[in-house]
């Protein structure tokens, strides 16, 4: 269900590889939310990191809502990017387990697919 690496990078590099990946890999970074900062501004005590991008690759996502509208509420993808123990790790819950779950219409299995391979790499990337 997730996909989750490992890296040897610090927080910031690991963030910064990860958006300079998305773009590389013909997805576009809509927007990142920093959940460890927005969460500590709050009063929080959360002594982790944790950036949610929020990436989209508009063909793809064309591809799904021509099938089913509701979809939107699945889109866009995100991959994380936080520390858990001291360790930096880059990871996303797996695009085609997702879709497979909101539906059964074999041209969304392959669209997530395609989905999927991508991020994966681009968290690879990253790493």
């Amino acid at each position: 269900m997730y996909y989750t690496v490992e890296s040897d990078k610090s927080f910031e590099q690991a963030a910064a590889d990860l958006e300079t990946a998305v773009l590389r890999n013909g997805f576009g970074v809509l927007h990142v939310h920093d959940i460890g900062t927005t969460l500590r501004s709050k009063g929080m005590n959360f002594d982790e990191q944790c950036k949610v991008f929020e990436v989209c690759n508009p063909g793809q996502a064309a591809k799904v809502l021509s099938v089913d509208m509701r979809l939107n509420m699945a889109l866009p993808c995100r991959i994380s990017v936080f520390t858990e123990h001291g360790k930096t790790r880059i990871g996303m819950i797996k695009p085609v387990q997702i879709l497979a779950a909101l539906s059964q219409d074999e041209r969304l299995a392959q669209v997530a697919k395609e989905v999927e391979e991508k991020t994966t790499l681009m968290i690879d990337e990253a790493k």
